[in-house]
């Protein structure tokens, strides 16, 4: 998945030769789980047709404020489509438009949306090598960049006018690296390594049978991809769920019972800066597994068990500088149990969920936590989707790390 994954993406087309890079730009935008609206200035209509560009996108393209075809047609806000912008790339950007946004012009649909964006904006120049290099558009580069715009440099080729040189807008694929590396290097995580563990353990009974629990793992999948979204490297331990993630920085590791999960955790732990363990680990594994299926032939089946290796506990023993984190399920006394888990383990923090609030536990969309810090500060939470609970995780984890 990339770091663009679930963006709303704002692509603003202006009246170059370049403008036909825009489609697939908008391709590429919305293969990398992008939300894609154009706007184009009214003359970018003549180097492409605002249906190739609706297609791609899969959406409406707006050039202008209202709709001339049609008398009773609502005015397209720009205010709000520059609210709905995460990032706004306008590609080409001619040597006109730049002069416009430096000068705050505001003379059609796309100039007014970038005079109300309140997210990055990033342009891509497209002009031939004399403008290119002339002093003006250079003034007006070094404007836009004090104005916290982001330039993505044009490259060196062969230009519209026959002559070669600088002024040649990127490439479609240069453009889209360009934007994640820049919005990874901004990142809060970025350069950190996590080791997450999700889902539940099975310890297998017979070749059949298995002991294991209702965790889903949606919680731990939930903060592999928020830890990615923020910039870290990511391994996720998962045990046997049906969940799956496509994210370019989540390494995901698939074991089944305990003991494997054991080691891989132990394989990793040592290289990885954070560690955050919510994967319900089986408490305790049959002494013997029996080679073929058990027949039912008595009314009763007597097991015996034996406990797992706690991998917690285990981490807890030989940290160094990783920050440690446990989850805590209660069902009775939560926050004397998580209290207790905290400090015999060795923790840095503890995410407490309880059975006994409505919207939490196993299978849910939803969770509800309290976190405890070392000290034994108590920070409740109220009910929330599991994507959001895993932000507020790391969002305090980056807030400890940085204190």
């Amino acid at each position: 998945m990339s770091v663009l994954s679930g963006k709303n993406i704002l692509l603003g087309v202006t009246a170059g030769i370049a403008a036909y890079k825009a489609a697939f730009l908008a391709r590429l935008l919305v293969k990398k789980g992008a939300h894609v609206k154009v706007v184009m200035t009214p003359s970018a209509k003549e180097f492409v047709t605002p249906l190739t560009l609706s297609t791609l996108s899969q959406n409406e393209v707006f050039s202008s404020f209202t709709n001339e075809d049609d008398d009773n047609a609502q005015w397209n806000n720009h205010v709000e489509l520059g609210l709905w912008a995460n990032l706004f790339i306008i590609a080409p950007a001619t040597a006109n438009t730049l002069s416009k946004m430096a000068a705050g012009t505001s003379d059609n649909l796309l100039l007014a949306t970038y005079l109300s964006a309140k997210c990055p904006v990033y342009y891509a120049p497209a002009m031939d090598l004399d403008m290119y290099k002339h002093p003006s558009t250079l003034d007006n580069f070094k404007k836009l960049t004090d104005f916290g715009n982001i330039m993505i440099p044009a490259e060196h080729g062969e230009l519209a006018s026959g002559l070669v040189g600088q002024g040649r807008m990127a490439e479609p694929e240069a453009i889209v690296e360009f934007i994640e590396r820049d919005l990874l290097k901004s990142l809060p995580l970025r350069g950190k390594k996590i080791l997450i563990t999700a889902g539940p353990t099975y310890e297998a009974i017979d070749p059949v049978r298995f002991i294991g629990n209702h965790s889903s793992g949606k919680m731990g999948y939930a903060i592999a991809e928020a830890s990615a979204d923020l910039g870290a490297e990511v391994v996720l331990v998962s045990g046997p769920v049906a969940l799956h993630t496509e994210h370019s920085l989540i390494k995901t590791v698939r074991v089944t019972s305990a003991h494997e999960m054991y080691d891989a955790v132990h394989q990793y732990f040592n290289e990885c800066n954070i560690a955050i363990l919510s994967a319900a680990v089986a408490d305790f594994r049959p002494v013997e597994v029996a080679d073929q299926k058990i027949k039912k032939k008595e009314d009763t089946l007597v097991l015996k068990l034996e406990k797992t290796q706690d991998i917690l506990a285990s981490l807890g023993a030989i940290k160094k500088k990783q920050y440690l984190v446990g989850f805590a399920l209660e069902t009775e006394n939560e926050l004397e149990n998580a209290k207790t888990k905290l400090k015999k383990k060795n923790l840095d923090l503890i995410v407490l969920n309880s059975l006994n609030d409505p919207g939490a536990g196993f299978k849910t969309n939803t969770n509800k936590v309290t976190l405890i810090t070392k000290g034994n500060k108590v920070l409740p939470f109220q009910v929330k989707s599991k994507k959001k609970v895993a932000i507020d995780i790391l969002e305090h984890i980056i807030q400890e790390l940085h204190a």
